[in-house]
């Protein structure tokens, strides 16, 4: 694997050190053990104890501190775009405000600009801020689920100690409810079981035991003489000795990882790169006109304040606060259909996903297994192969596990239609029991009925079954089991597990014996099988169907072997034609697993850091990838996903890794997530594009006219009222409609697209903008307010008093007329741009856009009759404008339509 940073070389390096202390513990005896860590079966003494915490170092998993409040504002609060937004507020600040006061003009301070930003930044920050403090610390979660205190021995006496106080070499004693307080290499056992699924992804409690192993294991997982920290007991006894404490444990390695801050996710990416888009046109265009405007009028003042409103008219301020009212829009509409959204940008996360990766046990499948068969040898349901799995599974007083449980459940269901399994427990007694062991990997019971007929019942695995049964029950006959016959079970037990059953044998014979011994399993009679199913969860076949009908793939990461995974994956429709194991990824490079995860769907057999590499080769593939999962050893491949996703019965540190919970088991949320997330991006796209080509073409036409006229074509207060209430005609963007077509692929942020989209559409109304300059210049002002004449030749007609009161009207009703055509045509583009199709007809906005938008139009279109219109230096407008005007904007929504049609057809999409 491929070593980036000294930080990924020192905790890879850790990790390399921590596996070889296990591989070393598994391959070892017990005294070469003790002897390493200088410790005895009586515990360690106080100055060992001291000594070997120095050395291996403490039992406390390594977390992050809490982020304090001030860093959490500041995180709310600051990106590119707030702060080129706080910088023009300074400026504003000192130019509207300061300098009116230290030139001694207070009636000219103006709190309008500065305000308006302050505001927006105000409100967007602080709706982020509420929402992402509700998410907690999972370091924390991690900690939580260890026990408090566990009991040692030390100087031969046994102590409860709390978890931090253990090191390397204490001996620990361990049963029934404990949590492994350390990875540990067992001593002495008693049917001892532990579960370590949420670690591992393995579904059935694993037997540990006392043994050594021969040569080293590629997942270190695997060995049965180890036991790990944040795994817990089920049953039984155990006497260990820990050989790793702390970060050096697989679950400290975990929190670790945990405890990182979050990779920057797509989202987060795209914002970011959009912003700095727009920021990079705002500081070429602001010099330009600045510029332009101090050469072309000579007052340097004046053009500096232009260009600080060119700069505020080029910049949608609105951006922070319609990012975050579009994300908050979809976490509570996602709320509605109970599900939790931690964090605000998973939902546009949720939509851009391309790749769902996910765990199987819980996720997939119901975390329940069931006996879906009890066949006999011929193949057909026989109640008596049930009856005896029943009386091996009630009796047993050793760990009941998932599939004794389906036995008893099963028989119960039965009684009521089959009566001889009606009140087994009371027609028999339990005489002796041979407990199971992970070596004989059976369990053996024997009864007496009423009439005192004594038998020996086994179940267990298939193939250690059939070496102790030399007989098979076939047809309602007894025949000896030769090489024909065991191939044919053996392939019959083969064609179940192909099918995703989990496959036990059931034997029985006659015994006189009271007591059993190990020895009594032998001339035993095959009776039939048990076919257990951990069943694929109702909605998730028709949640996969839809994610792909979304362009979503579904690749399946899982702790669990690879045959019953593909027999799972092949229920719910996930292909199963090529699978990659952990230990064959453990041998590629990054390179080579960047290559493997495109063609593979379903990974086994993974280890919690396999899982991680997996997403991360995925992601630096290009892929938005989310991860849903349930255990712990789904919590780091969570953290480097674009978006985690739990469900409710996870444990705590998956769902606290996660950035959405569903509350209900019911994947089809996914795809409505899915959905909403896309309508979240469309909605933000939609403001983006459309507010930066339109302030981008207003910058264009202003350019021009700064070149061009004698004038300014507006002043500073009538940009920022013009940008005002388009803002504010924008606030009902987050609850537009999208059309259907859009949601059907994924989204991604790409900010070329928006110089491009600019580039391209921004201009088309700056032709319009032309026009109306030159209507306004050469034909409306001299028609109605100088008798003919053009504003360079006013001199020449007019002086003194009538020449500055006819030049003041001319203006006036120049800036007025260009005002009402700018809010007009900046206005409609938002039903232009928000969709490929003809707006109005083929696609219309939503109430709350189409009813904002219309009465900001009416609103500005109004201000030049008013007294507020005359203070800000605007006249009223004569019919003959509107003449001009209606069919001037109709005439720019159909050549908007044309550059719109033509950029889908070259660049295959608007938004």
């Amino acid at each position: 694997m491929t070593i980036k940073t000294k930080k990924d070389r020192d905790i890879i390096s850790l990790r390399e050190t921590a596996d070889k202390e296990i591989t070393f513990a598994a391959t070892h005896d017990i005294r070469s053990i003790m002897n390493k860590y200088s410790t005895c079966h009586d515990g360690l003494g106080g100055g060992q104890i001291l000594k070997n915490r120095d050395i291996y170092g403490s039992n406390e998993v390594a977390h992050k501190s809490k982020k304090s409040v001030l860093r959490r504002i500041m995180e709310s609060f600051i990106n590119p775009f707030t702060a080129i937004l706080f910088c023009l507020a300074i400026v504003s600040g000192f130019t509207d405000i300061i300098k009116p006061i230290l030139d001694g003009n207070p009636g000219e301070v103006d709190f309008m600009t500065v305000g308006i930003i302050v505001i927006m930044v105000f409100i967007s920050g602080t709706l982020r801020f509420v929402q992402e403090t509700k998410s907690g610390n999972a370091a924390e979660k991690l900690l939580d689920m260890i026990a408090v205190t566990c009991t040692v021995i030390r100087n031969g006496k046994a102590i409860d100690v709390k978890i931090d106080d253990i090191v390397v070499g204490d001996i620990i004693m361990l049963s029934v409810g404990d949590m492994i307080p350390a990875d540990v290499r067992i001593v002495e056992s008693k049917d001892f079981f532990v579960n370590q699924s949420s670690l591992t992804g393995e579904s059935e409690p694993i037997e540990k035991i006392d043994c050594i192993y021969e040569r080293e294991s590629i997942n270190i997982t695997d060995y049965r003489n180890i036991s790990f920290m944040g795994s817990n007991v089920i049953s039984g006894t155990a006497k260990a000795v820990a050989i790793a404490t702390g970060k050096n444990t697989i679950f400290g390695d975990i929190a670790d990882s945990v405890s990182e801050d979050r990779e920057e996710t797509s989202f987060t990416k795209g914002v970011n790169k959009v912003s700095m888009v727009l920021i990079r046109f705002m500081l070429i265009m602001v010099p330009i006109v600045f510029i332009v405007n101090g050469i072309t009028k000579g007052n340097w003042p004046e053009a500096f304040l232009f260009g600080i409103s060119v700069a505020v008219g080029l910049t949608p301020e609105m951006l922070p606060m319609i990012v975050t009212t579009c994300l908050a829009k979809g976490a509570v509409a996602m709320s509605k259909k109970k599900t939790i959204v931690k964090n605000l940008n998973s939902i546009q996360n949720f939509g851009a996903i391309d790749i769902l990766c996910t765990d199987k046990t819980g996720t997939i499948t119901q975390n329940n297994v069931v006996l879906e068969y009890h066949l006999n040898l011929d193949g057909n349901e026989d109640s008596r192969v049930l009856r005896h799995a029943y009386l091996n599974s009630y009796f047993q007083t050793g760990y009941r596990n998932l599939m004794d449980i389906a036995i008893i459940k099963k028989t119960e269901e039965e009684e009521n239609i089959d009566k001889t399994l009606t009140d087994l427990s009371e027609e028999y007694i339990k005489v002796d029991e041979i407990p199971f062991d992970f070596s004989r990997r059976r369990l053996s019971v024997s009864v007496e009925d009423r009439k005192g007929k004594k038998q020996m019942i086994t179940k267990g695995a298939v193939e250690e079954m059939i070496s102790i049964c030399s007989y098979a029950e076939i047809n309602g006959s007894i025949k000896k089991i030769d090489h024909k016959l065991k191939n044919k079970i053996l392939k019959s037990v083969l064609d179940l597990n192909k099918k995703g059953f989990r496959v036990i044998a059931v034997a029985q014979k006659n015994i006189f014996s009271k007591e059993l011994r190990k020895d009594d399993e032998n001339e035993m009679v095959l009776i039939g099988y048990l076919a257990f199913l951990d069943p694929p969860k109702e909605t998730a076949a028709k949640a996969i169907e839809a994610l792909k009908e979304y362009g979503v793939t579904t690749k399946i990461l899982t702790g669990d072997n690879e045959t019953v995974t593909e027999a799972i994956c092949s229920y719910v429709g996930i292909d199963t034609s090529n699978t990659l194991l952990g230990t064959e990824i453990s041998y590629m490079s990054d390179f080579e697993l960047s290559d493997a995860v495109e063609k593979t769907t379903i990974f086994a057999k993974l280890s919690p850091e396999q899982k991680s590499r997996v997403v991360t080769a995925l992601r630096n593939n290009g892929h938005c990838v989310g991860f849903m999962g349930d255990g712990i050893n789904d919590a780091p491949a969570m953290k480097k996903s674009d978006i985690g996703i739990s469900v409710d019965t996870a444990v705590d540190i998956a769902k606290e890794s996660a950035d959405i919970i569903l509350l209900e088991n019911d994947l089809m949320v996914l795809e409505e997530g899915i959905i909403e997330g896309r309508k979240t991006y469309a909605n933000m796209i939609k403001y983006i594009k459309m507010t930066a080509s339109s302030n981008f073409g207003n910058m264009f036409s202003v350019l021009a006219a700064s070149a061009l006229l004698p004038f300014l074509p507006m002043m500073s207060i009538h940009l920022i009222i013009l940008n005002l209430i388009y803002d504010l005609s924008c606030t009902a963007i987050p609850w537009d409609n999208v059309d259907k077509e859009y949601l059907l692929k994924p989204r991604k942020w790409d900010a070329s697209s928006v110089g491009r989209f600019m580039m391209w559409i921004g201009p088309t109304s700056s032709i319009f903008d032309w026009l109306t300059y030159a209507f306004m210049y050469f034909i409306l002002c001299p028609m109605v307010v100088s008798g003919g004449v053009l504003f360079n030749d006013l001199a020449t007609h007019f002086s003194g008093q009538e020449l500055i009161h006819v030049q003041a009207a001319y203006i006036a009703m120049f800036q007025a007329g260009w005002f009402i055509e700018s809010m007009w045509s900046q206005t409609l583009v938002i039903h232009m741009i928000r969709t490929p199709k003809i707006p109005f007809i083929q696609s219309r906005a939503s109430k709350p856009l189409t009813i904002l938008t219309f009465t900001g139009i009416m609103v500005l279109t109004l201000i030049p009759f008013t007294n507020f219109g005359n203070i800000i230096g605007f006249s009223a407008l004569p019919m003959t404008f509107f003449m001009y005007l209606l069919p001037c904007i109709l005439l720019y929504m159909i050549v908007a339509t044309i550059f719109k049609k033509a950029y889908v057809k070259r660049f295959g999409e608007l938004l």
